[in-house]
């Protein structure tokens, strides 16, 4: 762990199960069932039918099955992203898929796009907040907020400009136990719009905790919620550690 480590992340890594108990593990897996306006404003619905998710910590990895037909995989690195099959076939593949969106608020996403936001995202759900205490990330003050009558303390983590996320900076608040209550970020590859990511209901996970549900609402000029439009929606079971 970074000896420079912010101690607020320090108090909420511990909360987490601790960051050398995280190192042991390559990765980490969930059954997820996933919802939300996002995907129909996107051109690219998403059937709400369970799907295992499989991330690695120590690189950027990610592969979700079933993903579009029911034998077909996504799979995703930072460079690279592609579908296969069951008998291994690509169906399609892209690299430097960052760069392949159309990035307007309502501009619509092929398959390969969704693939791609998939990917990092779930990379960051799956790795976050333990990935902190890797070199690169750089943290700092910001002000609490208040939710449903908890003051939640926070900090801004900068990521290493080679970690695709969201954006580059993003903010995690926690509750009194030092769990992640909330994470606020702006979407690149959406319009650069402002969201506002919850996560509730955790579970031990081999010593480490996980939330099993997340909520993300678009975030009005203002800083409010905007309650109409719950952009994403999952419920998160069945983790393993491997």
């Amino acid at each position: 762990m970074s000896s420079k480590l912010h101690p607020l992340l320090e108090e909420a890594l511990a909360a987490h199960g601790g960051h050398d108990r995280w190192r042991r593990f390559k990765g980490i897996a969930s059954t997820i069932r996933t919802g939300g306006k996002l995907w129909e404003l996107k051109g690219a619905p998403l059937i709400p039918v369970p799907r295992r998710a499989t991330s690695e910590f120590h690189r950027q990895w990610t592969q979700v099955a079933p993903f579009g037909e029911p034998d077909w995989t996504m799979t995703w690195t930072p460079d690279h992203v592609e579908i296969t099959a069951g008998d291994g076939s690509v169906i399609a593949e892209r690299n430097n898929g960052r760069e392949a969106f159309d990035r307007s608020f309502n501009g619509q996403w092929d398959p390969l796009n969704l693939a791609y936001f998939n990917g990092y995202a779930i990379w960051t759900y799956h790795a976050a907040p333990f990935v902190f205490g890797e070199p690169g990330y750089e943290a700092r003050d910001v002000a609490p907020i208040e939710n449903e009558g908890e003051t939640l303390p926070g900090v801004a983590v900068r990521f290493p400009d080679t970690v695709h996320s969201h954006t580059r900076e993003q903010r995690f608040y926690f509750g009194s136990d030092g769990l992640l209550r909330r994470h606020d970020y702006t979407v690149d590859v959406w319009a650069d719009t402002p969201a506002a990511h919850f996560t509730f209901d955790y579970v031990d996970v081999d010593g480490l905790k996980y939330p099993t549900r997340r909520s993300v609402f678009a975030v009005k000029p203002d800083g409010t919620l905007d309650r109409d439009f719950n952009a994403v929606t999952i419920e998160l079971s069945n983790y393993a550690l491997f």
